[in-house]
């Protein structure tokens, strides 16, 4: 490894010495042998009402286990951590060096182009937040009722157009040719889930992308549930910001990303004011730096991103295997919970759409978070139940003028962290539900559920500290 002086925007951040930078080759992902990558927990067992018994992780979609390989690369980064683009000493310009190479990684990751920025962040609602502060003046931004909290509210009450909930892609494409035929403005910024996180279908990013185009749009896509499952490519899909976060992309290590143009985030302004974001301070006013380093103030997460890094060369070296593992797991999730009387699995665009790993459903005459509690103490299963931060999509999709059905759901989200016996225990334990009812008795309280009697989950564990 050859370390050299930089002249990244950040070299002489706080009157600090040279940042270096590695001289590496393209870089190109060879795929491995179709085996699994293997994550930190596999092995946990957890206390039911029966007993011990192995951990059904059914909740990837709120958030993934780390790899073996990140914690590996974690442990080895610690090893010389120093402060990143501020020191002489070669514990720093080792760590700047593996700061800026996890950019890069991350760059191939999401098929970033020449140009495109790549910018560290917290997570992908700060991604949005980070660029929303970032758009010119009056830029009018169009979202879907479907999006996630996160990519529905940062834009702004007064310039944001809210699309209604569709009930197809066709529709979904009419809604928004429409939409932005009638607001005409010099900046527009349409805003598309590259897949739901409440049903996990897969919009057709492409072709939104080519609608925005067509009438002088952007486009910026929230990738947070498909980082872990498919690729991102800026490229091919020709948009132009994409966000996702290290802790749905098996790195959760307070990481998360925004990519994409970097005119609009160079003409910004900075998002974190500070040391790292400055070229210069004088007493008539400062000067900002252009690039990643002017959205990055502060001393950056060098950790979470040589995490992230890591998980995307892991996954992308073993995308077939993963993409087999998760097709299977899913078929036999959709497939046993269809099966049993009651169930209904939730649906934007119809039981025929491309999905990943996440399925949201409901069971009549069961209470949601009865539900998944009931999973869990009686069954050793996670899984994730409430309107998920898209209140308006599970409005849409549970509609009920006579308020006889649930007004929430429950979401079972396969990864890495699943396994086939795991999916099969779930859809057992939901017939066993229907059938049979509840092996215990429930009380709900103020604050939830409660299981009358000693919560099994109630144990005294050893703080990791």
């Amino acid at each position: 490894m050859s370390v050299l002086p930089s002249t990244h925007p950040a070299a002489s951040l706080c009157g600090g010495s040279p940042a270096p930078v590695v001289r590496t080759r393209a870089l190109h992902v060879v795929p491995e042998a179709r085996t699994l990558p293997s994550v930190v927990g596999a092995g946990l067992r957890v206390p039911t009402l029966h007993g011990e018994t192995a951990y059904a992780n059914l909740d990837h979609a709120a958030s993934t286990p780390a790899l073996e390989t990140v914690k590996a690369a974690v442990d080895r980064a610690l090893e010389t951590y120093s402060s990143v683009h501020r020191g002489a000493g070669f514990a720093s310009r080792l760590t700047s060096a593996w700061y800026e190479q996890a950019r890069a990684e991350v760059a191939a990751f999401v098929g970033a182009r020449e140009g495109d920025a790549v910018i560290f962040t917290r997570t992908t609602t700060d991604s949005w937040a980070l660029l929303s502060k970032a758009l010119p003046s009056r830029t009018t931004v169009f979202v879907f009722g479907t999006e996630h909290h996160s990519t529905l509210l940062p834009w702004g009450r007064f310039r944001t157009v809210r699309l209604p909930v569709p009930q197809t892609v066709e529709d979904a494409h009419a809604l928004l040719e429409e939409a932005l035929a009638d607001h005409p403005s010099r900046h527009r910024l349409v805003v598309v889930a590259a897949a739901s996180n409440v049903t996990g279908e897969v919009w057709p990013i492409e072709r939104f992308a080519t609608l925005a185009h067509e009438h002088g749009a952007r486009i910026a896509v929230d990738a947070a549930q498909l980082s872990a499952h498919r690729p991102i490519d800026l490229a091919a899909w020709d948009a132009d910001y994409v966000a996702f976060s290290g802790h749905k992309t098996y790195a959760p290590y307070g990481v998360g990303v925004l990519a994409g143009r970097s005119d609009w985030l160079d003409a910004g302004n900075p998002y974190l004011l500070g040391g790292g974001a400055t070229r210069s301070v004088t007493e008539d006013g400062t000067t900002w730096a252009t690039g990643p380093a002017r959205h990055e103030g502060g001393s950056p997460n060098v950790i979470g991103a040589i995490a992230l890094a890591a998980a995307c060369s892991t996954i992308s070296r073993h995308r077939e295997a993963i993409e087999e593992h998760e097709t299977r797991l899913l078929e036999r999730l959709r497939a046993g919970l269809e099966g049993v009387a009651g169930v209904e699995v939730l649906s934007i665009f119809g039981d025929d759409s491309d999905r990943v790993g996440v399925v949201a459903f409901t069971i009549d005459g069961w209470d949601s978070s009865l539900v998944s509690q009931v999973l869990s103490v009686e069954h050793g299963i996670g899984v994730r139940d409430g309107k998920f931060c898209a209140h308006l999509l599970i409005d849409e999709l549970l509609e009920d003028p006579w308020g006889e059905r649930s007004s929430t759901a429950v979401r079972a989200s396969i990864g890495l962290g699943s396994t086939l016996e795991g999916v099969e225990r779930l859809v057992a334990a939901v017939a066993t539900l229907v059938e049979h009812g509840t092996d215990a008795d429930w009380t709900l309280t103020e604050s939830g559920w409660a299981l009358e009697g000693t919560d099994p989950r109630d144990v005294e564990v050893e703080r990791p500290w």
